[in-house]
């Protein structure tokens, strides 16, 4: 199990964190390493997760897939490779092995159709229209007045949340097209009542992924107070930093974490 996720982190880390550390490297030791110009493979980040997920469970004596073919389904699954959500073998491979999918329906067509439509609607006519704007305010920040600040970062809040929950959308919408059921990965997050609240409706699937595999490994809330902030912490750190490579991302997660922390705390 170790030995294949440190294949899997191993070729995550260089593909797209190797310029990130290098870069970071020649600037705290004053060197001059030559930064790479490393080709970054698509959806890299979703099936590295997914592999180890699948590695986890399948030390733990969880897994059943059947055949070769049927893994390399599992991890090549079109629909989700790109933006998520991040699926499991126990969620996928029934699924695949249930022969019905091979029978086209017309009810799971339609249905799937119509959420592709949506989640295109989402992208292309609410966040691509955005853009433009969001750009324009965030590259003149020197100048901006604050109601200009208040509407590109209002503005920019809706853009990452249609554009990421369209994609999200369209993902499940194709997989209903092939009679197979993709679960949900937003439930209306902008309606949380909380951080905590926030992060089991933004990116379920990651979020769960993070709980399931890294929080409750790490210890989770079992060996106190402190141990359990520093798992947050630690958790959301690797999460944001598992978004991209750079120390927005760093700074993004350590955050997040933070507010989780003290949610913790006060409730």
């Amino acid at each position: 199990m170790w030995l294949g996720i440190i294949f899997d982190l191993g070729i995550l880390g260089f593909f797209k964190y190797s310029s990130f550390a290098l870069l970071n490297v020649n600037s705290f030791f004053n060197l001059n390493f030559p930064i790479p110009e490393v080709v970054l493979p698509l959806a890299i980040s979703f099936y590295s997760f997914t592999q180890i997920a699948y590695l986890v469970d399948a030390y733990k004596g969880e897994e059943h897939i059947s055949s070769l073919t049927n893994y390399g389904l599992f991890i090549t699954f079109f629909p989700q490779l790109i933006a998520g959500p991040i699926l499991r073998h126990n969620q996928l491979i029934p699924e695949l092995e249930n022969k019905k999918m091979f029978v086209f329906s017309n009810q799971s067509f339609s249905v799937g159709l119509m959420l592709f439509i949506l989640g295109l609607a989402k992208k292309v006519l609410i966040a691509d229209n955005l853009s433009p704007w969001v750009n324009q305010i965030f590259d003149n920040v020197q100048s901006i007045s604050m109601i200009e600040a208040w509407f590109g970062a209002l503005a920019y809040t809706l853009q990452l949340y249609f554009d990421f929950s369209g994609y999200s959308d369209m993902a499940v919408g194709l997989g209903k097209m092939f009679n197979v059921n993709i679960p949900i990965n937003f439930n209306s997050p902008y309606k949380a009542t909380s951080i905590s609240d926030f992060w089991r409706r933004w990116h379920i699937t990651l979020s769960n992924f993070l709980r399931d595999y890294l929080y409750i490994p790490l210890g989770g809330n079992r060996k106190g107070k402190l141990r359990q902030y520093s798992n947050l912490i630690i958790t959301m750190l690797i999460g944001g930093l598992w978004h991209g490579a750079g120390w927005t991302f760093v700074i993004w997660g350590g955050m997040h974490g933070t507010y989780l922390v003290i949610h913790r705390i006060f409730y």
